[in-house]
């Protein structure tokens, strides 16, 4: 019997500690109260106050009188759960903030004129050793592809090592100096394109890799400046979490190290990356769950092709404005099949980008074989609801690939900016009847769980915009549909506001297997906030382009705020 009265003990003792935490949760939790508060929950909607514990997590969601002393001292401004960008990237949004902004430069000259202002503010850089670097520039802004000799012109830049990536990060733009570090005779490279006519100096997807190979990379005192800022920016525009699409082996190592501590205040779910995006192996990266959430490693990115910018997506079809060019593939289907299958028998998530829609085709395939071989005889929707695997960007699928995502629910991860960024040209690219059945849907997804995000440094980090974009079908920059319209582009994938929402809360909750921790505000939750000058609903939509957070809260603590 004393094996039963240790169980007992140990019971007991289990018990013990259990009720000991809930003690001390209602002996240091602290009660916020605020004009109103919108849950994002089935229940609890009509609640102007919640509690937080000492654990960081929401322990009671309540409603008190308008007469009642908490009401009394609520705080200004209205509370909603923390936003999350389902696909960015964190370090290179840092690298971002500390490089040259090319967004929005429409002329080699006003390129130039940023490229030196950089400079004035970092005396020295541009040498061997500290690349001049930026992201933002577009051949088709620009009215042409640019070249090596476009710096050269400017004989202060003519010598200085610069790399400037596309605006889409699927394109690299370098100066002679750069240049003069490769061979003379470069091969064309499978799955990239080494672009030579006007010149040279650009390089796109699998063809940036050794350019890439030989820029000084910044070391780990450098990359957690880049950490440090590019947290500090996302919390201030109402974000608590993020996805991070693309993660290498020695990065998520510093990402261990630093998740936790004080400046680490945005939750990160990593998608693991190799340094050639498609690696074969998985062994080197072990599965992580930081017990406070901080941090989360169980999910790959794989990359199936390019960007439609740059002609890269791969697609069935020829472009419409390219004859003779589908796109690239960066990997072929059997070998991105092997790639997902190999990822998913160790456990891991897989996360395939794909933007044309041979490569959303290949994607499905890929996932359905993985899914196949993981629960044999099973129906592939109750096997995928378990793994939840997804397509990063989900951008042109055609319609047979569409059915087959909704009969498996297979998760797409959707930009909304992306469809306002590109439809200044997308239908010159995809033509009239491709862009209609096939590109940038959001509502008619909604049945299989979209995942909504930026691509931050890609399009602006701020998810307001977001919303703004998904609800609209507009520019958040300017308001206006494609080529200037007041009416929004192809409003029938538009979604609603609350639709949006849960887009930038449940949805990458979902996607991330945190349903009930995190987008939302309920008992057992992350406390992640955010306040607002008044509700969302209660805004003209076009105050979102513009929106301000005054405060945002992650794990009960304060991070940002306006005032």
């Amino acid at each position: 019997m004393a094996w039963l009265f240790s169980v007992a003990a140990v019971v007991g003792f289990g018990s013990l500690v259990r009720f000991g935490q809930n003690v001390a949760d209602s002996l240091f939790a602290e009660t916020h109260c605020y004009q109103g508060i919108r849950t994002n929950g089935a229940v609890d909607t009509e609640v102007n106050c919640f509690s937080v514990s000492s654990t960081g997590k929401f322990s009671k969601v309540f409603s008190v009188s308008s007469d009642s002393q908490l009401a009394e001292t609520a705080h200004l401004g209205y509370a909603m759960p923390g936003l999350w960008d389902g696909h960015g990237h964190l370090l290179q949004y840092g690298e971002f903030l500390n490089s040259v902004n090319l967004f929005g430069s429409e002329t080699m000259d006003e390129i130039r004129s940023r490229v030196h202002s950089y400079i004035d503010e970092h005396p020295g850089a541009g040498t061997a050793q500290e690349w001049i670097r930026g992201v933002g520039w577009d051949q088709m802004a620009l009215g042409a592809m640019p070249t090596a000799e476009d710096f050269a012109a400017d004989k202060d830049l003519k010598d200085l090592y610069i790399m400037l990536d596309r605006v889409d990060v699927h394109c690299i733009w370098v100066s002679q100096a750069v240049l003069d570090l490769l061979p003379e005779d470069l091969p064309d490279v499978p799955g990239g394109e080494i672009v030579r006519n006007p010149g040279m100096g650009v390089f796109c997807d699998n063809a940036v890799f050794p350019v890439m190979a030989l820029w000084p990379k910044p070391d780990n005192k450098k990359k957690a400046g880049f950490l440090k800022s590019a947290m500090k920016n996302l919390n201030q525009l109402g974000l608590v979490g993020m996805h991070d699409a693309g993660v290498s082996v020695d990065n998520l190592n510093l990402f261990k190290e630093l998740a936790g501590t004080e400046d680490w205040t945005v939750r990160v779910y990593a998608m693991a990356e190799y340094y050639d995006r498609n690696a074969i192996c998985p062994d080197p990266v072990e599965r992580y769950n930081d017990p406070n959430g901080f941090l989360n490693i169980q999910s790959v990115k794989l990359f199936a092709d390019g960007a439609l910018g740059s002609w890269g997506s791969a697609m069935i079809d020829d472009y419409s404005d390219r004859p003779g060019v589908s796109g690239s593939l960066l990997v072929n289907a059997s070998e991105l099949t092997y790639r997902a299958v190999s990822w998913a028998t160790k456990g891991f998530q897989v996360n395939i980008h794909a933007i044309g829609d041979l490569a959303n085709r290949y994607a499905v395939d890929a996932h359905v074989a993985a899914l196949r071989l993981l629960c044999p005889c099973k129906p592939l929707a109750d096997c995928q609801a378990r793994y939840r695997f997804r397509i990063e960007h989900s951008q042109i699928i055609h319609e047979d690939d569409q059915a087959r995502m909704h009969a498996i629910g297979i998760i797409p991860s959707i930009q909304p900016t992306h469809a306002t960024s590109d439809m200044a040209y997308a239908e010159k690219r995809l033509g009239q009847e491709r862009t209609e059945k096939e590109a940038y849907r959001m509502r008619s997804l909604l049945d299989i769980r979209p995942v909504l995000g930026s691509d931050f440094p890609v399009e602006p980090a701020d998810p307001f915009q977001g919303i703004y974009a998904a609800v609209t079908r507009k520019s958040p920059h300017t308001g206006r549909g494609a080529n200037g319209s007041p009416d929004g582009w192809h409003t029938e994938e538009a979604l609603s506001l609350d639709q949006a929402i849960r887009g930038f809360t449940e949805g990458p909750a979902y996607g991330g297997f945190m349903e009930g921790k995190a987008g939302v505000i309920q008992p057992g939750a992350f406390a992640d906030w955010i306040v607002l000058d008044k509700p969302l609903e209660e805004m003209d939509v076009e105050e979102l382009r513009s929106l301000k957070v005054r405060e945002t809260w992650v794990a009960g603590r304060r991070v940002y705020s306006r005032d």
